[in-house]
């Protein structure tokens, strides 16, 4: 277990600037900002805020992203098509997928981010979590 205890933040904080990068923007001039909250130890998992004015753009998932919408809205163009969503409104998008973002007016997000592991360390971890849980579940009995 860990001793790090609970770790807390307003949704209201202050956000810095994040541009989209330029060649992924379609329409208008979208400004975009975000406030790191939490990361774990090992990295691999964080949770932002972020929120952006009007525009359309790609945006490519390079991480699994779970997003929450919290103000405002967007409508998302995958390949599978499309997909207005809102305040409350929960969405994921795995690692490698794409979506272009049509923000009509202000969109603003909690997403949770999780790099997933390369095949073999995915593996090995989900052997390791069996063998502890293994032992958890006979200690129990």
């Amino acid at each position: 277990m860990s001793d790090v205890g609970l770790l807390m933040s307003r949704p209201d904080v202050a956000l810095e600037p994040a541009p989209i990068h330029p060649d992924w923007i379609l329409e208008g001039a979208p400004r975009a900002r975000y406030r790191m909250l939490f990361r774990s130890q090992d990295g691999t998992s964080s949770t932002v805020i972020w929120d952006c004015t009007a525009g359309v753009f790609n945006w490519y998932y390079n991480c699994d992203e779970t997003i929450q919408v919290m103000e405002g809205g967007v409508v998302f163009i995958t390949k599978t098509g499309t997909q207005e969503v809102g305040p409350g409104d929960v969405v994921f998008f795995p690692a490698g997928t794409h979506a272009v973002w049509q923000i009509d007016h202000y969109v603003r997000k909690v997403a949770f981010l999780r790099h997933p592991l390369p095949w073999p360390g995915g593996f090995a971890l989900r052997v390791w979590r069996r063998l502890v849980n293994g032992r958890s579940q006979s200690r129990l009995s």
